[in-house]
């Protein structure tokens, strides 16, 4: 194997060297007439659609352009689009500076990378792409700037209290959504065993994104499984781009103090590096939630710790030692201390520790990575189970201290302990050939897991459940001249557990002068998790399902899971209703899912796990008893999406979205009955997700002012995820227990419906000058009881004032 990859290596770069020619270079600075920098103009290259933004001193930098004539576009909201030619030579380092004019708006011209693995038009790519740019974060006045996903249509966000957010697309959200894929520069930002994203776990400081870009739908043929009906791409700041130090300070209620700071520096044409730092506390919401012992005893989680805390930062260097060739390497660390919703509780997660090392190799079409990530904890524990361990210990007579120590010890299983490690390895190669766009690579991932026996299947330390996914994919594109483009891409996918799958992707984009019309189909699929295929929980109640069951006394088999599958048809549009005023995105989609991923159930009794016998992996005599992860049914569900933003004028613009989710489901089809009650209902397929939804705002960016003001919607819903339930009373049974909000359901509390509020947010600041911003957020400005997820507090006002100072380069 080892063999082949360098044959391989060795081959691409060989044909890039041989192919690609000598690459220029161009960089310059864009200011206004008054000689403001401009942050976050788009500069582009308009015959290969090749470009950048600018920095906070307003320069830019566009790297590897082959040799020729070009047209420079520089497009800046609330100016006149300025265009200027330029002939490059190999290996030319040319500088340009672009004086804006006050006049026109730029409504259409971001560029991006996700929607097909090169920089492309937002308005030409085969997907439905938001876009959280470097202005939006740069005038967050907040410490997350997930706090911007809120704002995004076709998104369901949540916050789980004062840290806890997270984001799910079109439907199917659960308190462990492994389904929408988190990539940071191009490595998988998720934990190993779970496969959920990162999320507070996270190392990358506000003030080091440049952009995040959000695709909704499958973008599984590029990406990799589990970019199944969503990808976020967050993309951080290159230092030859991005040079000074930034420093930022926040506080809030809560108790909330961070502070944050990011250096960058270009020291000379072969060498740039940059260090992130990051420290935050505070206090999260005071929630207690109930805990229920037996049928008719309730307690409060005990020993509750409400203060979060989180450590993290990075460190990048870029090497290029000769023209056109860059050497990266990347480090981040973080160390986490907050309160995680799950479908069974709370966890109390307790110095988690995630750590990452990636190196990259790029060179005249031909790209390379391999990065190592390590999440370790032996700390962390289910809080609902140290209650009831601890109780029962007292029961039994022992002291305060005796039971909590029974409580945390790891055998009994209400300690989590993660050692996991994972390795990725990426090749891709990029070149044109006849006409056409070609891309082709190779992804490889090797999962270490291992909990040393406390919620996995492995036995101790050194016992690591190894599972390896090798991928390929190819994609061609074709511009035409009377607009009109084609984009095809296929991956092949071979999984240790799941064998091999074909995804492909079709997309074709017509440019109609300020038009533009989209037609995609993509397939998806999500392969279950470790914990899905390997998991060992509550004494082997809960088991993987890697291997399928045998049933006792001949009741038959339980087949191992399959992956998801998830096909999708969109048609988008995006373009400028009324020139330079107003600009609609709008898109409508048609999901066909098969062999839906189920959340745990009970499937009976059990002799055997695949050849090992139940009685032999149950610690608690539960009598062969198991409950496990399934696929059923097969259904539909199809949405639309409406973005409309109107341009008052150059500096305030207001903003309407609207989101629509709906689904069908064969009610006569028995393989669509996943609780095995003889009945096809909503209880079989769990949405989670509000039909409708909408938000409005208002922003202002100007030269010293800036804010926004921002409303939410979301309509009210029912949210069934394992254990949680939060449902309006209705005649359906979960889990045996009768639906009635306000009641106890289960081993949880029935609180009601989530959604169902109107939230607003309102942020203002000022630019004091070029070195130093001022600026405050109030979020939830009303104190509207903001229910958004189960095992969470209600999340109630935030506030949170920010000094932030820019030093700039002074090379």
């Amino acid at each position: 194997m080892k063999k082949l990859l360098f044959f391989v290596t060795a081959c691409l770069l060989s044909s890039s060297m041989l192919f690609a020619q000598e690459k220029a270079t161009l960089k310059g600075v864009v200011k206004s007439q008054n000689n403001e920098s401009l942050v976050g103009a788009t500069v582009l290259l308009k015959e290969i659609s090749q470009g950048t933004t600018t920095d906070v001193t307003g320069a830019f930098t566009i790297i590897d352009i082959p040799e020729g004539d070009y047209t420079v576009e520089v497009r800046y909201l609330g100016y006149e689009t300025l265009q200027k030619s330029v002939s490059l030579k190999a290996g030319e380092v040319k500088s340009m500076d672009f004086p804006m004019v006050e006049g026109g708006l730029l409504l259409d011209e971001e560029v991006v990378v996700s929607g097909t693995r090169k920089a492309e038009k937002i308005t030409e790519t085969p997907a439905t792409i938001e876009v959280i740019g470097l202005q939006q974060i740069a005038e967050l006045p907040g410490l997350n700037a997930g706090d911007l996903l809120a704002r995004q249509k076709g998104v369901d966000y949540f916050r789980a209290g004062v840290v806890g957010q997270g984001i799910n697309v079109r439907g199917f959200n659960s308190n462990f959504n492994a389904k929408n894929l988190q990539v940071t520069d191009g490595r998988f930002s998720s934990l190993i065993a779970t496969g959920l994203p990162l999320g507070p776990l996270n190392t990358v400081v506000k003030e080091d994104i440049e952009r995040v870009e959000l695709v909704l739908g499958p973008n599984a043929a590029l990406f990799g499984p589990n970019a199944h009906n969503g990808l976020m791409n967050t993309i951080t700041k290159d230092p030859r781009k991005h040079e000074g130090t930034t420093l930022a300070l926040n506080a809030g209620n809560q108790n909330m103090l961070s502070a944050r700071m990011r250096h960058a520096e270009k020291v000379s044409d072969k060498f740039a590096y940059k260090v992130t730092a990051e420290y935050s506390r505070g206090t999260e919401f005071d929630y207690v939630d109930s805990v229920f012992l037996n049928a008719t005893t309730v307690v409060e989680e005990l020993d509750l710790d409400r203060d979060f805390e989180f450590l993290r930062g990075e460190a990048s260097m870029i090497y290029s030692p000769i023209e056109d060739m860059d050497i990266t390497m990347n480090y981040g660390g973080s160390n986490s201390t907050y309160l995680a919703p799950t479908n069974v509780g709370r966890n109390q997660i307790k110095d988690w520790q995630v750590h990452y090392l990636q190196g990259k190799f790029n060179y005249k079409g031909f790209f390379a990575q391999v990065y190592h990530t390590i999440s370790k904890t032996d700390a962390t524990y289910s809080i609902s189970d140290y209650t009831k361990q601890y109780y029962g210990q007292i029961a039994q007579g022992k002291t305060e201290a005796e039971a909590r120590a029974y409580a945390l010890d790891p055998s009994v299983g209400a300690l989590f302990i993660d050692d996991s490690k994972r390795w990725n390895a990426e090749m891709q190669y990029n070149r044109e050939i006849y006409g056409v766009d070609v891309t082709v690579g190779a992804q490889w991932q090797r999962d270490m897991a291992n909990s040393h026996g406390t919620y996995l299947l492995d036995k101790d330390a050194d016992d690591y459940i190894v599972v390896d996914q090798l991928g390929g994919y190819a994609q061609a594109e074709k511009k035409f001249d009377n607009g009109f483009k084609m984009v095809g891409a296929l991956r092949v996918d071979n999984h240790q557990v799941y064998g091999l799958n074909v995804l492909p992707k079709v997309g074709l984009v017509q440019t109609l002068g300020a038009h533009n019309i989209r037609l995609t189909y993509g397939k998806g699929i999500a392969a279950p998790t470790i914990l899905n295929m390997y998991g060992n929980l509550f004494g082997g109640l809960i088991l993987g399902n890697a291997e399928g069951f045998t049933l006792a006394e001949g009741a038959g088999m339980v087949e191992k899971q399959r992956v998801e599958q998830l096909q999708t048809i969109e048609l988008g549009y995006k373009g400028q209703v009324v020139p330079n005023k107003l600009f609609v995105d709008a898109n409508a989609y048609y999901n066909i899912s098969k062999d839906f991923l189920s959340p745990v159930t009970i499937v009976g009794i059990a002799e055997k796990m695949g050849d090992q016998l139940v009685s032999d992996l149950q610690t608690i005599p539960y009598g062969g008893l198991v409950a496990t992860y399934i696929n059923f049914g097969e259904f539909n569900t199809y949405g639309a999406d409406l973005g409309v933003t109107y341009y008052i004028n150059k500096e305030f613009s207001a903003q309407l979205n609207y989101s629509y989710f709906g689904y069908d489901i064969d009610e006569n089809n028995l393989e669509n009955d996943f609780n095995k009650d003889g009945v096809v209902n909503k209880l079989d397929l769990l949405v989670n997700a509000p039909n409708n939804k909408a938000s409005f705002g208002l922003n202002y960016s100007g030269e010293k002012f800036f804010g926004s003001l921002f409303n939410r919607w979301v309509q009210e819903y029912d949210y069934f995820s394992s254990y949680q339930i939060a449902a309006e009373t209705q005649d359906l049974v979960y889990r045996g227990v009768p639906v009635v909000e306000n009641a106890r359901s289960g081993n949880s509390f029935n609180y009601g419906p989530l959604g169902g509020f109107v939230t607003t947010d309102i942020a203002v600041g000022y630019h004091i000058n070029e070195m130093f911003t001022v600026s405050g957020m109030v979020s939830n400005v009303f104190g509207v009881e903001q229910r958004e997820f189960t095992a969470a507090p209600p999340t109630g006002r935030l506030m949170s004032l920010e000094l932030k100072v820019n030093l700039p380069s002074y090379k």
